[in-house]
């Protein structure tokens, strides 16, 4: 038997060499996977340092060499779209790692809060979505937060979870029942939209977190070269103007076993998400964002303060992504029948939102208003509406496709005697979805009062219209606003039933 032992040695050793020497993909790179068609594609991860490392996809076969540290990286070619599995190799050293069933077609990244968080198995239509959910060319990288921020102190193993490299986990796999449960919602239903319009390979990426302000999905390097941004550095952001009362509450809650030890981290510590979901998927020139997230940061009613913080935070993206074009799609905050202080600002959030779209390029407000809770719950469970309208919004948009996207927006008012005109545009066959007049609206004469107004259209002509509004209470109106509430009872759409945005003619941004 001894006489064996230097032959098993030698298989062993020989095996061991053959498996340190396989080389390893990036972690956003996996079997099933959509790689981006049309671009130059960088496809990295590690190896033996100071090695020749062979990438091979489709007809590319492409030469590297691993650096002192052991990454490597290479560049495919622009591709077309898809729908065959291919796979994407990587060798060196006669030891290889395969990631089978790479399709090429359209990446996007869903991230925000706990309404993008929300999943297809919680949501209102969940049984027969999930049955329906089974297409091949549909991706889904579901990365699953591994610790939450529930109202308690945290754990030994939640603090063991919260590290930037363990606090998401997460892979590829092929949209069916068997795995489109746990995705996200509106994540799902955008890229589903998506493939009904374009035909293509879909690969969605999800990384959010409930409760999540927009400070912890900002780059650190940026918070740091940032004089605006000087409290959110260090521990200095439990105690910060920029977040939320809540959120540093709660923050507080969960880090109090360890606050006396520095400054432990969580996942509200300003970088920590863009660190921990997002750093590591930049070098994939994905196509766009889609963002539902503001819940947290409404609470403090400054659109000054958050808009700097959310056109930061898409600015930074698109420079980490190398895309300053790069396209996002946020969800406007809905309404909600939530009395209590936390929500007061939604009606200014919905406002920023629409500005930030309306002065920064590429970006898109789908409106919700007509589509959140009759009830105090901030996670209403109907997700797929606002799925389809983002990836709506995307089709028209982004790819060109005239898809109808647009619900009546605001464009201009006047002061007429004793009613207030107020011009609609996105208008066309304006109309309400109950037949009454319609509802919402509201007027303030010079003492900025203001009192629900009887609105009548008067005036469609082709894609603008015009509503009258009066009021008793009344008698020589100045300003007007619409839906301007945390919750409304809406009725009014175009002829592609999509809602009237809400507005004040009272805003900074607005014209007369």
């Amino acid at each position: 038997m001894h006489l064996h032992t230097p032959c098993i040695l030698a298989a062993a050793i020989a095996l061991n060499a053959a498996w340190a020497a396989a080389p390893q993909f990036d972690r956003v790179f996996g079997s099933h996977m959509v790689l981006p068609h049309g671009k130059n594609v960088p496809v990295s991860g590690t190896a033996d340092p100071n090695k020749e490392v062979t990438v091979t996809f489709g007809s590319s076969s492409l030469k590297t060499k691993a650096d002192s540290k052991g990454k490597w990286s290479v560049t495919l070619p622009p591709m077309k779209p898809s729908a065959e599995g291919q796979t994407l190799t990587a060798t060196q050293n006669g030891g290889s790692s395969k990631l089978d069933d790479v399709l090429v077609g359209e990446v996007w990244l869903a991230s925000g809060q706990s309404n993008m968080l929300f999943r297809l198995n919680q949501t209102s239509t969940a049984k027969e979505d999930i049955a329906a959910s089974a297409d091949e060319q549909l991706r889904l990288f579901n990365n699953v937060p591994q610790a939450h921020t529930n109202n308690a102190p945290y754990s030994d193993k939640d603090f063991d979870a919260v590290t930037t490299d363990k606090f998401y986990k997460g892979q590829w796999a092929v949209s069916s029942p068997a795995t489109s449960g746990p995705m996200a919602a509106v994540g799902y239903y955008f890229g589903k939209k998506l493939r009904e319009g374009l035909g293509i390979p879909v690969g969605i990426i999800h990384s959010s977190l409930g409760g999540s302000e927009i400070a912890a999905w900002i780059p650190r390097q940026v918070i740091n070269a940032n004089s605006s941004f000087r409290t959110l550095r260090g521990n200095h952001w439990l105690d910060s103007p920029l977040i939320s009362d809540w959120v540093r509450g709660r923050a507080r809650k969960n880090i109090s076993p360890r606050l006396d030890q520095g400054s432990p981290d969580h996942p509200y510590k300003p970088a920590f998400l863009y660190e921990s979901g997002i750093a590591w998927m930049t070098a994939l020139p994905i196509t766009g964002v889609i963002w539902y997230q503001g819940e947290s940061d409404a609470e403090i009613i400054d659109n000054e303060q958050n808009g700097m913080l959310l056109k930061t935070m898409i600015s930074s993206w698109r420079k980490a992504f190398r895309n300053p074009e790069m396209p996002f799609v946020m969800i406007q905050l809905p309404r909600i029948n939530d009395p209590s202080k936390i929500r007061a600002g939604w009606p200014e959030f919905r406002e920023l939102q629409d500005t930030v779209a309306k002065t920064v390029p590429q970006v898109y407000s789908v409106n919700t208003i007509d589509l959140g809770s009759t009830n105090a719950d901030v996670h209403p469970p109907f997700k797929r509406p606002v799925g389809e309208r983002a990836g709506n919004t995307a089709l028209n948009k982004v790819y060109g496709k005239k898809v109808p996207c647009e619900g009546p927006s605001f464009k201009a008012f006047k002061p007429s005697g004793s009613a207030l005109l107020i011009q609609l545009e996105h208008a066309k066959d304006l109309t309400t979805t109950d037949g009454k007049e319609p509802a919402q609206f509201e007027i303030a004469g010079a003492d900025g009062a203001y009192h629900p107004a009887t609105a009548e259209i008067t005036n469609r002509k082709g894609s603008t219209a015009v509503i009258r509004l009066t009021s008793p209470e009344v008698k020589s109106p100045k300003h007007a606003r619409y839906c301007w509430n945390r919750f409304v009872a809406p009725n009014l759409v175009n002829g592609d039933q999509l809602p009237a945005r809400p507005f004040r003619t009272d805003a900074p941004t607005a014209k007369k």
